[in-house]
């Protein structure tokens, strides 16, 4: 099994994130090749909670240009976990 902190990169801190917080719900930038089973367990070990649900989506990267040049780059594909909580229980942000 991958160590925890590969797996879970960083809580998303996001208007729709602080909203779903309302709902027992956080988002998570996770590693790409996670799936919801090790997502789940990363944040029970990390965060010492119970996780009732763990919903992924792949978010596809941006094109980017810098400056004039007619050259565009893109910006890695990522993704993203909702993980709902059992109720009572939270994520200490502080």
């Amino acid at each position: 099994m991958k160590n925890p902190h590969e797996i879970i990169r960083t809580l998303l801190v996001t208007e729709k994130g602080t909203r779903l917080q309302a709902e027992n719900k956080f988002l998570f930038r996770v590693a790409p090749d996670a799936n919801k089973i090790e997502i789940r367990h990363s944040v029970e070990k990390l965060f010492n909670v119970h996780v009732v649900a763990v919903n992924t989506m792949s978010v596809g990267g941006k094109e980017k240009r810098a400056g004039k040049s007619p050259r565009a780059g893109r910006t890695p594909d990522w993704k993203k976990a909702v993980v709902t909580l059992k109720a009572g229980e939270k994520i200490d942000l502080g």
